[in-house]
């Protein structure tokens, strides 16, 4: 299985920005689709976005629509997750996840669709 390793951890004021950054190694990046979740106290993990493949189709939920960004780079075996106007609701534990797949264009929303999993990098935002 790939390693998933998340950093950009921050505390950041209501309306600020920060990237995250995962970084996988052990295996061959591009055939992983990927994903961000996140994950607030007492509340289901959900999913924050996804990409395919080859970085061609992403999916956001609504909560992140407009203001997240999701990026990968193939080349750097790294995904990425920008996040604008962060408000307090985003305040959660976030996780990037990476699952094999055929189709170069599949996008995969769910949780239980991924089998790789990073530990977690805590993003807080103050109001």
């Amino acid at each position: 299985q790939v390693q998933l390793v998340e950093s950009g951890r921050g505390l950041v004021q209501a309306g600020g920005s920060l990237r995250l950054s995962c970084a996988a190694s052990g295996r061959t990046f591009s055939d992983y689709a990927m994903g961000w979740f996140r994950q607030a106290p007492g509340k289901e993990r959900e999913v924050v976005a996804a990409i395919s493949r080859n970085g061609g189709s992403t999916d956001y939920t609504n909560s992140g629509k407009g203001r997240f960004t999701i990026s990968r780079d193939n080349a750097k075996n790294t995904m990425y997750l920008q996040m604008n106007s962060l408000q307090p609701e985003d305040m959660a534990v976030y996780y990037c996840a990476a699952a094999i797949v055929f189709n170069p264009g599949r996008v995969l929303a769910r949780p239980e669709e991924y089998n790789s999993w990073g530990q977690g990098t805590q993003v807080t935002v103050s109001s």
